[in-house]
């Protein structure tokens, strides 16, 4: 996996930056265990390509593993709305789940306050 982001890394910095890329490097770093890391990439991918659903799905997600799930309930929302006007059902569908998941880690129980 190490190989994959030095290669990825050295892409970047060679001028190759794309919303792919950046998706592939953050894929990557979750992979790793540096989830964390991810985050710039997947946000600048994000800004390279704002309808691009995979990478609004992965940040997301990795929001949420990494516990700022305020965070990754707007981006899911954000998400949501452009994978459906694209059509992508399935990415809509995935994060439709991570923001349930954000919102019950940010709102307490019923009948707790």
């Amino acid at each position: 996996m190490a190989d994959m982001i030095s290669r990825f890394e050295a892409m970047l910095e060679a001028g190759q930056d794309s919303p792919m890329l950046r998706l592939s490097l953050a894929n990557a770093l979750v992979a790793a265990g540096r989830a964390t890391d991810a985050i710039p990439h997947l946000e600048r991918a994000l800004e390279l390509d704002s309808g691009y659903s995979a990478a609004w799905k992965l940040l997301g997600k990795t929001l949420l593993d990494t516990g700022e799930p305020a965070r990754a309930l707007d981006t899911c929302e954000r998400g949501i709305a452009v994978a459906r006007e694209k059509g992508d059902i399935q990415a809509a569908k995935e994060m439709e789940v991570f923001a349930r998941r954000a919102r019950k880690r940010i709102e307490p129980p019923a009948g707790e306050s």
